[in-house]
């Protein structure tokens, strides 16, 4: 396992996670119980949604939200291919079939027309995500769905704090999926939640996660082969810890943001980091660069060596699912999806956590420009 200076992620820990976790390991219940009951409700009264449901994962969240929703083999959702998380990949898990369609080039987020453009017969949802953090269209979105009659699921892995026209992400979807793994602002190892405000889609999703101790008599009980996709007391104990400290997690985020902009600048033809006019807060997930159009591929993954060989942890931003060898025969893109393409090809993905201090930002920042030079494409580097 490669070590690394600058890590890419390290999650903002205090000594209230270390006593949660303690009080728990002090009781008689580590599985799941009290601790993630609060959690949920904790979580669902922060957000203003009815109901929350924690799970293993942001992708088995999905799973769980398809399968509630009664989707499965023979329908078609709607994806977009491009975000970190890939949870779409729970699509392909529940028997469904993936329809890609490709995104908008500055957001990388889900475009209104180019979704009803590939919506059928058979398409039964919509999966969008607020890519990266930035939320997604949608109130476009939206009416598209009416129009369909589709369920509208939003993929918020990324984007927990973002706020569009003044309104949360995770509050646009019938149902919405949070992600709590590495690297984002609330990490409780893994784990994620479901939120909702449809009571037969929680009780669903309930079913579909785990039974209850109560239930093992219970031969109702059994019309469900639940995935046992819940989560302990431990790892709940985290959760409801970084929630109550979100707030300054999210601002500390931000001071990080603004050092890698103020060292950013110094590259050729610098844009500020592109938020559409809908959007009234974005809290970013990974500190994500764009190489300009000078550099291909080949010359993006030059880089993101270069800065691990500095001790620099960084990645590239997004391997597009329609790429990856499962889905090329399985679920195949009507056309090339030119926009997505092109992005993925060039984002790099910096590490971004509150532990950074400004001459480690200054670092990474010099050495992939002095990178960006030896790879012969100059300085252009956009947010």
């Amino acid at each position: 396992m490669d070590v690394y200076t600058i890590p890419f992620s390290d999650p903002d820990m205090s000594e209230a996670e270390i006593g949660a976790v303690s009080e728990v390991l002090a009781s008689p219940r580590l599985s799941q119980g009290p601790v993630v009951e609060d959690f949920e409700t904790a979580f669902a009264a922060w957000l203003g949604r009815k109901h929350a449901v924690a799970v293993a994962s942001g992708t088995l969240g999905l799973l769980l939200t398809l399968k509630a929703h009664d989707i499965g083999p023979g329908d078609e959702v709607v994806v977009t291919p491009y975000s970190w998380h890939q949870i779409a990949q729970a699509v392909a898990l529940c028997g469904a079939t993936p329809v890609f369609t490709d995104i908008d080039y500055w957001s990388g987020t889900a475009v209104a027309e180019k979704v009803e453009a590939v919506v059928g017969a058979n398409t039964r949802a919509l999966l969008a995500g607020n890519t990266n953090g930035h939320p997604a269209p949608w109130r476009e979105l939206r009416e598209v769905v009416q129009r369909h009659g589709l369920v509208l699921i939003e993929d918020s892995t990324e984007s927990i704090g973002s706020t569009y026209e003044d309104q949360a992400t995770g509050t646009f979807g019938d149902c919405a999926i949070f992600d709590f793994s590495q690297p984002g602002a609330l990490v409780c190892g893994e784990g994620g939640m479901v939120v909702t405000d449809n009571d037969d889609i929680a009780a669903g999703l309930r079913q579909w996660r785990n039974r209850r101790l109560d239930e093992r008599a219970s031969i109702v009980a059994g019309t469900y082969t639940p995935f046992q996709a819940g989560v302990s007391d431990l790892t709940a104990a985290i959760g409801l810890t970084q929630l109550s400290r979100l707030e300054g997690i999210l601002e500390r985020r931000r001071e990080i943001e603004q050092y890698y902009y103020k060292y950013l600048k110094s590259f050729e033809g610098i844009k500020d980091p592109y938020v559409a006019p809908d959007v009234t807060a974005v809290h970013w997930f990974v500190y994500t660069v764009h190489l300009g159009t000078r550099f291909t591929r080949s010359s993006r993954d030059a880089i993101v060596d270069d800065l691990r060989g500095a001790g620099v942890e960084a990645y590239a931003y997004c391997q597009p699912l329609h790429r990856q060898r499962y889905y090329l025969d399985r679920a195949p893109a009507d056309k090339k999806l030119f926009v997505t393409e092109k992005v993925a090809d060039r984002a790099i993905a910096l590490p971004f956590h509150a532990h950074l201090t400004e001459d480690q930002v200054a670092f990474i920042v010099t050495t992939m420009k002095d990178s960006s030079v030896n790879v012969g494409a100059g300085a252009a580097i956009y947010l």
